[in-house]
């Protein structure tokens, strides 16, 4: 029968996060730039190599920022932690890299030292969600997953767009409304949203960020046409209500860094105890 949440522990109905930010967003609009690290919750149904029902990710929110600011910090931010870790621990990358140029089991192949040094050493191609599906469709490569404009890429997808027509890290920003969140700020074409991911060879999507939507009336449109009654997130409306600022932020899956990083191929080596659907030991 229906549950009955006024017996229930927070007498109405309550979830695990999928993420920290719009509590964050509150933060950053009266602290200026902060972050959250965290782990995160999503129940989908993917067995993946990549994919884990229960995750760390770092977000950070930032006030006074748009879309460009967002691409610009993520950009930094994996350079300087991939840079760190080949500086702190050069023994332990160079395991790694002999363990991928050997094609050891469970280890992506090839070099794994040139491919940080490329992140560290290279700007990121950055290109709009348009331009990604036309040089996809014009690459005449067969894809398993459907592709055009207005679906969301596929891992294979952005492995091509990274792996052989690039070749080294990509920023894709302006994805279609339709396949994104409520929050993301709309852009003036009436078509997309400010949003960004950014995709990795070997892994593909290892952020994914955009300028939060900071006005009111739009804002809750977009509540609407999702499903979502704007009074039942007064709080996160209310940011908007009272004075709020333009700002962005992103998420960055922590076990994906660490996966790419250690050239390993599966998500769920570099997590202690994976949980996914169907396995959860403990």
């Amino acid at each position: 029968g229906m549950v009955e949440y006024g017996a229930d522990f927070f007498k109405k109905p309550t979830f695990l996060t999928v993420s920290g930010q719009l509590q964050a967003e509150a933060y950053a609009v009266s602290l200026g730039n902060v972050y959250t690290f965290g782990p995160t919750f999503r129940a989908e149904e993917s067995h993946t190599q990549r994919h884990l029902a229960e995750f760390w990710m770092l977000e950070p929110e930032m006030a006074f920022a748009d879309l460009k600011d967002d691409m610009d910090c993520a950009e930094s931010m994996l350079k300087h932690v991939i840079a760190h870790a080949m500086r702190a621990l050069p023994d332990d990358i160079g395991f790694f890299d002999s363990a991928c140029t050997k094609k050891l089991p469970g280890f992506t192949k090839g070099g794994l030292l040139g491919r940080l040094q490329q992140i560290v050493e290279e700007p990121f191609a950055r290109m709009s969600y348009s331009e990604a599906i036309d040089r996809l469709l014009a690459s005449k490569h067969k894809f398993e997953a459907p592709l055009e404009w207005g679906r969301d890429l596929a891992t294979e997808h952005e492995r091509y767009l990274t792996e052989e027509l690039v070749k080294g890290p990509v920023i894709v920003y302006d994805y279609p409304r339709g396949i994104k969140a409520f929050y993301m700020r709309a852009n003036d074409d009436g078509k997309t949203v400010a949003a960004m991911d950014v995709l990795f060879p070997k892994c593909g999507e290892i952020i994914g960020g955009s300028q939060r939507e900071e006005r009111l009336d739009l804002m809750e449109e977009r509540m609407r046409e999702s499903g979502i009654t704007p009074q039942h997130m007064a709080w996160y409306t209310d940011l908007r209500r009272f004075g709020g600022v333009p700002h962005a932020g992103f998420g960055l899956g922590f076990e994906r860094l660490v996966m790419f990083v250690s050239g390993l191929e599966n998500i769920r080596d570099v997590i202690p105890f994976p949980r996914f659907p169907g396995h959860a030991l403990c």
